[in-house]
């Protein structure tokens, strides 16, 4: 959902020796060579399909996500949502921190924070606003309280604000998370998205502190083994939960201890159990995931589209009462949402849809800012 213009360096297993620090060659100048021994310029390297891939099979878990909400009687639909929660929003911050590492040393990026967050967030909210009265609901806009989709725009907006803040830090991960824990304490309200804000933020920070070898570190055979223990197992402790019928809260990373039920001290240990068990399927998950191109890649350039979209056909289907047939509320039921979820993400990642909607969601706005001077420094005034 967000600009991928810079991605993990090529896996560690396929690159040549002398080619274990290409990300960072990329990245930082080389000292010039003597003017007989320079060469040519290698050719530019095109983008990597490696964080495509990842954002792609992203958004569709968030469609899907969506799409089973009125069928959560169901233990099927349940387990599967459960497990969905489980990584889905973390694993999309953490790479969004990953990418934001370098946001503050671009003019254009820094514009990205009125062009695709304030801007598409305020027409988004007037369009659900919209929809959901032309539906039936009471007309209700606020734009500090963001609707249903758009708090992550805003939470995203803050956590790049706040980027300088943590790169700065000497031991920022600790810190986020001891930010998480505490935050746990008090009933942070929904506006500008501050309880996501500070429910997420040790994902943002994480992806902050990645570097491109830490991802190929995941594309080794025993830790892609591992990873598909994990996945099973985290499966199969979203079915007991789902099972056993346990309060989804956690996994909306905005709740407080009160807000759960819990005591302090309880609060604390599932707060750590909860981050703890997403990390473990976060990686697992970008463990599994091919490193080549693949025919979803391209669809994986135009997440931010599917993201602020689907919840349009899925609204509509929710208020009309497609999704709560009774044929639905069971593993075929399930299996049928998830299936369509999967094919509603393809047709709003296609070019088709940017072309359609480019003008709303990452409209042209270089009027709005200044250009870069031009003018020479003035001269040095010797006395």
């Amino acid at each position: 959902m967000t600009d991928t213009r810079h991605s993990p360096a090529v896996p560690a297993q396929s690159a040549r020796p002398d080619d274990r620090d290409l990300w960072t060659k990329w990245q930082e100048p080389q000292p010039e060579s003597e003017p007989e021994q320079q060469e040519a310029p290698p050719p530019k390297r095109g983008r990597e399909p490696y964080l495509d891939n990842v954002k792609f099979l992203l958004i569709a878990t968030v469609v899907v996500g969506h799409s089973l909400v009125p069928t959560l009687n169901a233990d099927s639909s349940r387990s599967l949502y459960i497990f969905i929660y489980t990584f889905h929003m973390p694993l999309f911050v953490i790479i969004s921190g990953y990418l934001s590492r370098n946001f503050w040393n671009s003019n254009a990026k820094t514009n990205k924070l009125v062009d695709t967050f304030l801007v598409p967030y305020v027409i988004v909210e007037v369009g659900y606003a919209a929809l959901r009265t032309a539906l039936g609901q009471k007309w209700s806009l606020t734009i500090i309280d963001p609707a249903w989709l758009n708090w992550y725009l805003v939470a995203l907006l803050f956590w790049r604000l706040s980027t300088p803040v943590w790169k700065r830090m000497k031991f920022p991960i600790p810190a986020a998370i001891a930010v998480y824990l505490f935050a746990g304490f008090s009933q942070i309200s929904g506006e500008f998205s501050m309880d996501r804000f500070f429910g997420l933020m040790p994902f943002f920070v994480i992806g902050l502190t990645l570097q491109p070898e830490h991802f190929d570190r995941l594309n080794r055979r025993w830790v892609k083994i591992l990873a598909a223990v994990t996945l099973l197992g985290a499966a199969g402790v979203a079915m007991l939960i789902s099972l056993k019928r346990f309060s989804l809260k956690p996994f909306y990373f905005k709740h407080s201890y009160k807000d759960m039920g819990l005591s302090w001290w309880m609060g604390l240990l599932e707060h750590v159990a909860i981050l703890g068990a997403s990390l473990a399927v976060c990686f697992a998950f970008l463990a599994l995931v091919p490193r080549r191109e693949t025919w979803y890649t391209d669809l994986g350039t135009r997440t931010l589209y599917c993201y602020l979209l689907h919840g349009i056909p899925v609204l509509i289907a929710k208020e009309t009462g497609l999704l709560d047939l009774p044929w639905l509320h069971g593993p075929l039921g399930a299996m049928a949402i998830a299936t369509s979820a999967f094919a509603l993400a393809i047709v709003l990642c296609l070019p088709i849809t940017r072309t359609v909607f480019k003008w709303i969601i990452e409209p042209r706005l270089t009027w709005l800012y200044r250009r870069p001077s031009t003018a020479p420094p003035p001269a040095e005034v010797k006395p």
